[in-house]
């Protein structure tokens, strides 16, 4: 073992790499439960779990790299990323987990947030008004009754590993559980449209494609004032920012 790398760190959880090993520590045990428990049931490529003590969770390292990353030029191939979306698809027609995740949000829950959001995203001059005010207005369309899926909850693009163009593995389940599919479709798209076509080679094209443009809006509405304050950059070319200003 040459270091100890540093892949994520915020107050809320880290993630570090000792050689083929990540160990992951999370101030919130229940995000370490629900990970090994989504990833005991899920019927897609997921990391081995090597072993979980209170707080910490170690699984071995993936084969090939991921996808791409937001903000960044995608490495995946247009082949590799209709196999993502034929891991999606079968992820979200495989039986229900008991739990809801971070996609099944109620219709209600899910407004009265978007709202206070907008309003704190204006208010404390973090964005213009037009641009969340456009934003707010294609938000609605992901404000609709859904089907229960088993969705990943997170599935950024950097959470999917592939070797040429086979997924080897999909990491951080900690926001699986019961939710709406195209959130996980929108999630795993953002900031990369121009791969949407791709994605929905290998998930299937009955998707509606407002519903998606929505989620974008949606989740970068949510994250912009997080990622501000956990030491991200959402302004940054490409990532959330962009994603909002692409909607005008």
């Amino acid at each position: 073992m040459d270091e100890v790398e540093v892949v994520v760190a915020h107050s809320e959880r880290t993630t570090l790499r000792v050689g083929d090993m990540f160990l992951k520590v999370d101030a919130d045990q229940a995000r370490i439960d629900v990970e090994v428990e989504a990833m005991a049931l899920a019927p897609v490529p997921t990391p081995e779990i090597l072993w979980h003590k209170p707080h910490v969770l170690a699984i071995a390292a993936l084969p090939g790299a991921t996808i791409g990353r937001l903000g960044g030029p995608s490495t995946g191939s247009p082949a590799a990323w209709a196999a993502a979306g034929a891991a999606i698809r079968k992820l979200h027609e495989a039986p229900l987990p008991a739990r809801t995740g971070g996609a099944g949000r109620s219709i209600a829950a899910l407004t009265a947030e978007l709202d206070t959001e907008c309003e704190a995203l204006v208010k404390n001059g973090v964005l213009p008004a037009d641009l969340v005010t456009r934003n707010r207005q294609v938000a609605e369309a992901a404000l609709r009754p859904w089907t229960p899926a088993f969705t990943h909850g997170d599935l950024q693009i950097a959470h999917v590993f592939v070797d040429g163009d086979e997924v080897t593995g999909i990491i951080d389940w900690s926001e699986a559980g019961r939710g709406d599919a195209l959130y996980d479709v929108a999630t795993f798209t953002l900031g990369h449209e121009e791969h949407l076509g791709d994605l929905l080679a290998g998930y299937g094209t009955d998707v509606d494609l407002d519903v998606i443009r929505a989620w974008w809006s949606v989740r970068s509405l949510l994250v912009v004032r997080w990622l501000s304050e956990h030491g991200f950059d959402p302004f940054a070319p490409g990532c959330e920012v962009d994603v909002l200003r692409s909607r005008m």
